[in-house]
């Protein structure tokens, strides 16, 4: 198996909790694990999918990060500030994936917390063109070059190895050591690295878990598609052709609408439920998007009452304020 670099973000298994008010209310066993404790300040997910990037990064001494995302993303900002605390520079690029144009979408949320990281923004006029956006990130890095920097290109397209979902290999090791098995695992389905880690970690264990992602960005049909892509490029990345199948992936786009970064009302009756009953925040664009699928799958019986299922909480907490118009209203109506 090849080997690839690593730095240290995660310094400590994120928490397993048991969810007593939501398990008697839906009449399965359900548990949360604390992802969104991850890494940095406000972190999530995106810390352990890093550790490799970042890795390489360090292993080839970059002295400054590119990174691509939407206005709101909690990928580059939780690169930029874990960039800072290994000395290195980061130079943001962000994408119109949200048709909107509020200052308190442009300006707060991740946006702030960005500028405090001390991030270099650039910006790509479209948001749904991942292999541009690389090319464009490409392009300012030759930039430096020629400027005596060093930089690291983190991709967002396929065309590079899905190094993240590492990451997620040993998350899913690390529940197999928190915890008895749990018959599910529901996770938001995005980039897919997150997902398709899970996956592949469950597989190493030998764990019955199934692991369903809920769609936050593309339809289910489209979604599972690029999971089917990236699971034969991790496979060649890791020199184990073969080993993911079609049969281990699921996912769910049932709280999909009105679209990415948008609140919809299936996700915004998951985010009152996960807060009103324990305590627990959500935001509009993944958590809540991902939460959604638990009532969801219980209701119409994919998820068995009695079930022992874990919502991986990846974080996305930065944005809540940026959207906090479309929360106080979403919530009126639920």
């Amino acid at each position: 198996m090849s080997y690839f670099p690593t730095v240290k973000l995660v310094t400590d298994r994120t928490p397993i909790q048991p969810l007593a008010q939501l398990s008697s209310l839906l009449g399965i066993d359900l548990w949360i694990k604390r992802d969104d404790l991850a890494g940095t300040t406000l972190g999530g997910n995106k810390a352990r999918q890093l550790e490799y990037y970042l890795g390489a990064a360090v292993a080839g001494e970059a002295d400054t990060i590119l990174i691509t995302g939407a206005v709101q993303s909690n990928f580059v900002r939780i690169a930029a500030a874990s960039a800072a605390s290994l000395g290195m520079q980061t130079v943001i690029q962000l994408e119109d994936r949200v048709d909107r144009d509020d200052l308190i979408y442009r300006q707060s949320g991740n946006v702030l917390l960005n500028s405090i990281s001390g991030s270099r923004v650039i910006y790509y006029p479209h948001g749904e063109d991942e292999n541009g956006a690389d090319a464009a990130l490409f392009a300012e890095a030759t930039r430096l070059r020629k400027q005596g920097k060093t930089p690291y290109v983190i991709p967002l397209g396929m065309q590079k190895p899905p190094l993240g979902a590492l990451g997620y290999i040993h998350c899913a090791e690390e529940l197999q050591s928190q915890a008895p098995e749990f018959d599910f695992a529901v996770v938001g389905s995005g980039s897919g690295l997150t997902h398709l880690g899970l996956v592949a970690g469950f597989k190493v264990t030998g764990a019955k878990t199934v692991t369903i992602g809920s769609c936050v960005r593309r339809s289910e049909h489209q979604q599972y598609k690029r999971l089917q892509d990236l699971a034969a490029a991790f496979d060649k990345m890791q020199e184990c052709p073969g080993r993911l199948n079609k049969q281990d992936f699921e996912v769910w786009d049932g709280a999909l609408a009105p679209g990415y970064g948008q609140l919809g009302s299936v996700a915004a009756q998951a985010m009152s439920l996960l807060g009103k009953y324990e305590g627990h925040i959500v935001d509009p664009t993944y958590t809540a998007k991902s939460f959604a699928a638990i009532p969801a799958l219980v209701m119409s019986g994919r998820i068995p009452k009695g079930s022992r299922v874990v919502f991986i909480h990846t974080g996305g907490l930065g944005a809540v304020f940026a959207y906090q118009e479309d929360i106080r209203s979403a919530l009126t109506d639920v």
